[in-house]
């Protein structure tokens, strides 16, 4: 008989937590190996966690909406035939000072900010603060703002403000007993990373408040967690990406009726429907080998190209979010594993067996506007990437035609499609020339190929 630690999984190379949303079983209940245990989420995908063994759920370390960082024991289970168990209470062990009483009223990926503050007396020497999420999240919601934050005398290690700090704080302000200390100048400065640091905490200005009063005939509906995450992760990408946005019109006649000509046989040989996704794939990836700066992000002052071009296809869900699963290596695939690929992640995504990595590594964003009637769209950058480009409907209309017998008009398959590219790194000459790339490609696809 022996104890065996389950330990929070690594899931994905840029995650380093996960938010515990459901326990399957409880202390005393047995449990068979690979047997989920429970449910937890990340700030890309929500999966299960199974067990490394057979035996019985000895003990709980942690509660459900606890924020656990990766590599944590998360429970312990009793491995042995008839082994004796005893019945312990979930609670937290002593992990790091971030995750100390952990349980968020909504997950905030974690994400160490980083402010030093010049204080005006002389002779005060700048201090750097860092905050966890947990404390961040509270002073959102109890309208704390920034410079207000940064008075705080905090109780944890290392002067950090915790969790009972901001409200014994709250409590204090709501009393009365607070007084505003005298301002000091404080300067913002991002923490050295690999993203720039997001902005966690947007209430300096009080622009978070909610008014409590609503009139007239309205329905509240609370946000789901990763609505919430998508929210966010918008907001975010607004305030680190200039944002421009360039259109073109292609004509895919050749693509639409190659793909009508081959469909039935295609599904009939690999059991696969071929849509027009991995098509526009196959353009993307062609065009990004012709300029390679499409496939890249920026850190601080560096732009990092990205050699793996590994493509996002933003995913409707049933519930109305969004996911982003990634094709990894999407210039090493043929059609055909570009199709497979494109059908095997957005089945997932849309039956909720994403996979934690699958939504990670992303260099290039492709979405669908046309796929809900849309002719064009204005998409936002999926961070850190720098450019995402949107497809619209596919529309029949009359066009003029250059033949050498001279202007004809015919009826064409028209799609606009646009580039929103991140003008820190992208000017629109580079925009402009990589989208017309994409509608060469698109318009000279070759009917008479074979798949």
């Amino acid at each position: 008989m022996a104890l065996v630690d389950l330990i929070m999984p690594k899931l994905g190379e840029s995650i380093i937590e996960a938010t515990i949303l459901k326990w399957h079983k409880k202390p005393g209940d047995p449990i068979n190996e690979d047997e989920a245990v429970l449910d937890i989420a990340t700030d890309k995908v929500d999966s299960e966690v199974p067990s490394t063994t057979a035996g019985v759920l000895e003990e709980i370390l942690f509660n459900e909406n606890d924020v656990v960082p990766v590599g944590a024991v998360i429970a312990k289970i009793r491995v042995g035939a008839g082994s004796a168990v005893t019945h312990t209470p979930p609670a937290s062990p002593d992990v790091q000072p971030e995750y100390e009483e952990a349980k968020l009223i909504e997950e905030v990926p974690y994400q160490p900010t980083q402010f030093v503050v010049n204080a005006s007396q002389p002779g005060n020497k700048s201090v750097i603060k860092f905050y966890s999420p947990l404390v961040l999240n509270i002073a959102q919601q109890e309208g704390v703002s920034m410079a207000e934050l940064e008075t705080i005398e905090g109780t944890g290690q290392d002067g950090r403000v915790s969790k009972k700090d901001i409200l014994a704080h709250v409590a204090a302000k709501a009393s009365g007993s607070y007084q505003a200390p005298i301002a000091s100048t404080i300067t913002h400065e991002p923490a050295t990373q690999s993203e720039p640091v997001k902005n966690q905490l947007a209430v300096s200005n009080g622009s978070q408040a909610i008014s409590s009063g609503y009139t007239g005939n309205v329905e509240i509906i609370e946000m789901d967690r990763m609505r919430k995450m998508i929210a966010r992760h918008m907001i975010d990408s607004q305030n680190t990406s200039a944002h421009v946005t360039s259109f073109a019109e292609c004509d895919v006649t050749n693509l639409v009726l190659w793909r009508e000509k081959v469909k039935k046989d295609f599904e009939k040989r690999e059991g696969e429907r071929i849509t027009f996704t991995p098509l526009f794939i196959e353009a993307i990836v062609k065009s990004i080998k012709k300029y390679p700066l499409l496939s890249s992000s920026v850190e601080g002052d560096k732009i990092i190209i990205k050699k793996d071009l590994n493509i996002g296809m933003a995913t409707a869900l049933p519930n109305g979010n969004l996911i982003v699963p990634v094709i990894k290596n999407a210039d090493q695939l043929n059609l055909t594993g570009l199709t497979k690929q494109v059908n095997n992640l957005a089945n997932a995504a849309r039956t909720g067996k994403l996979k934690p990595d699958d939504t990670n590594g992303g260099t290039f964003t492709l979405t669908n506007v046309g796929s809900f009637g849309s002719i064009m769209g204005t998409p936002i950058i999926n961070q850190p990437q720098v450019a995402i480009m949107a497809v619209g409907a596919i529309k029949k209309r009359p066009m003029v035609i250059e033949t050498p017998q001279g202007d004809s008009i015919a009826i064409r398959h028209m799609m606009y499609i646009s580039l929103s590219y991140d003008h820190r790194i992208i000017d629109g000459a580079l925009g402009s020339t990589f989208l017309n790339t994409v509608s060469k490609e698109l318009e000279n696809f070759d009917g008479n190929r074979s798949i």
